[in-house]
């Protein structure tokens, strides 16, 4: 006979591929702040509408200024709206602590990937065109490397040291492929797909130096930037890094970096837009990137809207960050053994469990020395089990998920909470 859990697997429903890396398929839910300014964009009458937000209709009548005619259905340069390239620049320069970056140097396009190999001129025997390339690697990257006639030189990244970028291996790499393509390119997925390494600051320092050696273009695909899981591991850009080392690698050492409305987290794939940032490229390069452009029709106007709202999300006083933040709060802050500090900024609320001692000798069955074993029982194993809700150790709470969702988290957050306190809950 069943008991009650059996049954409550049974009727969970999950996405029939669990490989894709589109997160609206597998069930998650648009921001709404982001399809609340598209829609308005899209139908400019709502910026009348009261039952929309204001910062929702002064953002949309931002957005419809910049683009030509005051509408979504005009073309814009192949490069991008001047607008979103601003904002994206700025964007980097406070993620890069003050390394600057220029509108200029930002191209928006519908594929990251795509436009990169558009720039490593092919050839063929010894004169075409190589790109280290790491092994494992995104499962596209080899296709759009063969349409465009580019040689793959696979690296092996080190598993056994959480998928580290080995030096050794790529000396390895660049020599052996010499004599059969030209290596002109290194390829680096920083925080990795599909591994989920993120390299640290010395790792990123000896690739620096190895391109700088060989020559070598560095193409970063750093799309998941905003995707950081790991308690022991920040996220780095190559660019601060590169200009942090000074002016001998900063000056000589080419970058592409890229990151995508795809990766990021509002997670909007069906837009099609990403941008790359282009540092350090020859004059005589950057005219011939701004040709080949030119032959390209622009990327979908929503798309490049869509970039500015993942880089500009609501502030503190905004009304769409005020109206989730304070139902989030208030719920928390009223449970017992939980303690949650306003806002001061961003679009997270981060609370703090205060258990009760005993909860430590439930968690420590294995007599393990882990000081975090209860809070990690109580967030990935406990909490999983009985409610279905991932919440993962230190893991912060957004509060721009739609309404119905973030009611849902809660409610079932507060009722688990609760039955564990009052000691209904079976902790085994």
């Amino acid at each position: 006979m069943e008991n009650s859990q059996e049954k409550s697997n049974k009727n969970l429903s999950y996405p029939d591929n669990l490989s894709s890396g589109d997160p609206h398929r597998a069930g998650m839910k648009p921001v709404s702040f982001v399809r609340q300014v598209l829609a308005v964009c899209l139908y400019p009458e709502l910026l009348t509408d009261q039952s929309f937000p204001l910062d929702v209709r002064l953002r949309a009548q931002r957005l419809l200024e910049a683009c030509d005619g005051g509408s979504v259905g005009s073309y814009t340069a192949s490069s991008g709206l001047l607008h979103v390239r601003q904002s994206i620049a700025e964007f980097i320069t406070k993620r890069d602590a003050g390394v600057p970056s220029c509108a200029k140097n930002v191209f928006i396009s519908s594929g990251s990937q795509k436009i990169i190999v558009r720039l490593l001129a092919s050839g063929e025997g010894e004169i075409q065109t190589g790109v280290l390339t790491p092994m494992p690697c995104p499962h596209t990257l080899p296709t759009l490397l063969d349409e465009g006639e580019v040689a793959l030189v696979p690296y092996r990244l080190v598993e056994e040291r959480g998928w580290a970028v080995d030096l050794d291996e790529l000396h390895r790499a660049v020599t052996t492929a010499r004599g059969r393509c030209q290596p002109r390119a290194i390829y680096i997925s920083n925080p990795g797909n599909p591994t989920g390494h993120v390299q640290t600051r010395e790792s990123i320092e000896e690739v620096i130096r190895f391109a700088a050696a060989e020559g070598l273009l560095l193409f970063v695909d750093e799309v998941y930037q905003d995707s950081m899981i790991g308690l022991d591991r920040e996220f780095i850009s190559y660019k601060k890094v590169l200009f942090e080392m000074g002016k001998e690698y900063a000056e000589t050492v080419e970058l592409v970096s890229s990151h995508s409305l795809s990766c990021a987290c509002i997670a909007e794939c069906g837009q099609r837009a990403g941008y790359m940032e282009i540092v350090s490229m020859d004059p005589e390069v950057m005219h011939f990137v701004d040709t080949m452009l030119c032959t390209d029709i622009s990327t979908p106007v929503t798309g490049q809207l869509a970039l500015d709202l993942m880089l500009n999300p609501p502030k503190p006083g905004d009304p769409s960050y005020d109206t989730y933040t304070q139902r989030a709060l208030e719920l928390l802050s009223d449970l017992p053994g939980i303690s949650c500090q306003p806002a001061m900024g961003g679009i997270y609320l981060y609370p703090r469990l205060h258990l009760p001692s005993e909860f430590t000798q439930l968690a420590k069955v294995g007599n393990t020395k882990n000081d975090r074993t209860t809070l990690t029982w109580y967030c990935t194993l406990h909490f999983l089990q009985k409610v279905f809700v991932l919440c993962l150790l230190s893991h912060r709470l957004c509060v721009l998920v739609p309404p119905d969702t973030m009611e849902e988290v809660l409610t079932r957050l507060c009722s688990f909470h609760l039955r564990l306190m009052d000691g209904h809950c079976d902790p085994d």
